[in-house]
Parts: structure tokens; sequence; C-alpha cells
């Protein structure tokens, strides 16, 4: 039984790292778009939130094959973030 508590636990610290993470990333978000172009603050910050999607779906996934294209479509979410936070 002291397993199954332990699981939940751990999803909940895992959900707090999470949350803070959001927050920290939002505040960060709204610092750059001090006096800058509000457009690129929305398409940085919907590439943010389809990144982590992509990072659920990684977590969940268990086919190798479907491993890959997660893996595939962050690095391109990595690539494209990059670009517009030059």
């Amino acid at each position: 039984m002291g397993d199954a508590g332990e699981g939940l636990v751990d999803a909940e610290s895992r959900l707090a790292e999470r949350m803070e993470e959001r927050e920290q990333e939002k505040r960060k978000a709204r610092q750059g778009t001090k006096g800058g172009d509000p457009e690129r603050a929305r398409q940085l910050e919907s590439l943010r939130l389809a990144r982590t999607e992509m990072q659920r779906q990684l977590a969940a996934t268990t086919h190798e094959a479907r491993k890959q294209q997660i893996n595939q479509a962050i690095a391109e979410l990595d690539r494209r973030i990059k670009e517009l936070s030059k």
C-alpha cells in the first residue's frame, strides 16, 4: 500500500516542479515582451506550450518509433524557439 502513496507523492512533486517551470517561462516571456514584438512573444509562448505537450507525450509513449518522432519534433521546436529568441 505504501508504494501507491509514494507514486502519488512523486506525481504531485513533478506537477509542482512543472508548474514552477511554467511560471518561470511566463516571467521570462513577459520580460522579453516589454518594448518587444507581441506577435513574436505569442509565437514563442505557442512553441513552448507545444514543446511541453511533446514532452508529456514522450513520457507517456512506449512505442520506440513514436519516441523517435517526438524527439524529432522536440528538436524542431527547440530550433524554432532558439531562432525566435535571437
